[in-house]
């Protein structure tokens, strides 16, 4: 396992980070599992001999329960795991004031996953999703609270456009507040929209790439392929609708050149590849693997060690390769004597 610094911090976190969205199964998130207690101590024992030394939970998980099952799983080894979790969304009453990013809520949401959790802080706090009514400025002064009263140690934003991350920043320089550190998106052979914006400001700007669902809720995983019947037990099969699929021809040219370069590679099994493929892309500090069962785990751990060709790293950018939208095509035709490393974060592999 590596060691990655977050972004403009001193943080390392380990390339894989587990994600517990499974833990508990209660109400629409049963659709991706239900890993219980046991499963969970033995899903978090498998991380931490494989060097994993952060989980990643949120509020909204089974309205809580993943944070409660957290708690009693690491009963006794909390000093050898930091803690990630997420606020934004309802998890208790729906009034108007208990979702977004105000302080009322933040500072409640906080309140409330540190009893969940059984701690007395959380190492990394991730901010959901956008809040448009919400001031930039009362949002990031509330993390600085949190922050200065030892209950956060760093923040970070979820789901967010480049805009929005950008006036995020601008707002926390101006106003000498907490900045975040990291931006936890989804990015994936198949859905590589961040490229065009996301990832550019990761390198540019210093807020690394945390990836949330790293096979497109096992669409990579090898699993589902051409002209053969879906696979029973899995996401897709529960009707969980994340990600979306635009195309599903593009999708299955993708899974095949995955299936053709794991043969390349002993032991290799598809979703190794796609991960592998993930952690070495500009801007990309960690990924955040979950599973519905210890074999799944298992497998995706194994993806920390191994390293792609440049041949194969080819291959799969020419099968997913995102098209030069505009002002992106006009740059590389007009500008390509002056890209920056951010630029050519998208741009590089069409100007080679």
């Amino acid at each position: 396992m590596q060691y990655r610094t977050l972004g403009a911090s001193g943080l390392k976190v380990s390339t894989l980070i587990l994600g517990t969205m499974t833990f508990g199964g209660q109400g629409n998130f049963a659709k991706t599992g239900s890993t219980d207690i046991e499963g969970a101590r033995r899903q978090i024992d498998m991380a931490l001999d494989a060097g994993v030394n952060m989980l990643d939970t949120a509020d909204i998980y089974s309205a809580g329960l993943s944070e409660e099952i957290i708690r009693e799983a690491i009963a006794g080894r909390r000093d050898r795991l930091m803690l990630a979790t997420k606020a934004r969304f309802p998890t208790g009453t729906k009034g108007p004031n208990e979702r977004g990013l105000s302080r009322h809520h933040l500072v409640r949401a906080c309140e409330a996953s540190l009893k969940r959790l059984g701690t007395d802080h959380i190492e990394l706090y991730w901010c959901h999703q956008w809040d448009g009514q919400t001031p930039v400025e009362e949002t990031l002064r509330a993390l600085d609270d949190l922050t200065r009263a030892g209950k956060i140690g760093y923040v970070g934003v979820s789901n967010f456009s480049g805009w929005h991350i950008m006036k995020m920043l601008a707002a926390a320089a101006k106003e000498g507040l907490v900045r975040p550190v990291g931006q936890q998106i989804h990015y994936t052979l198949q859905a590589r929209e961040a490229e065009y914006e996301l990832l550019p400001i990761a390198v540019d700007q210093g807020i690394d790439a945390v990836i949330w669902s790293p096979l497109a809720g096992g669409l990579l995983s090898g699993k589902y392929r051409r002209n053969q019947p879906e696979p029973e037990g899995t996401r897709k099969a529960a009707n969980w609708d994340e990600p979306p699929v635009r195309d599903i021809e593009a999708l299955y040219d993708i899974v095949e050149a995955l299936v053709a370069v794991a043969k390349g590679y002993e032991g290799a099994t598809p979703a190794q590849v796609a991960l592998a493929w993930l952690l070495a892309r500009p801007g990309v500090a960690s990924l955040v693997v979950g599973a519905r069962t210890d074999a799944q785990l298992a497998d995706n751990l194994k993806a920390a060690d191994l390293v792609l060709s440049a041949e194969d790293v080819a291959k799969l950018e020419a099968v997913s390769r995102p098209p030069l939208l505009y002002p992106y095509w006009h740059q590389k035709s007009t500008a390509s004597d002056r890209l920056s490393p951010a630029d050519l974060v998208l741009i590089g592999s069409h100007l080679a």
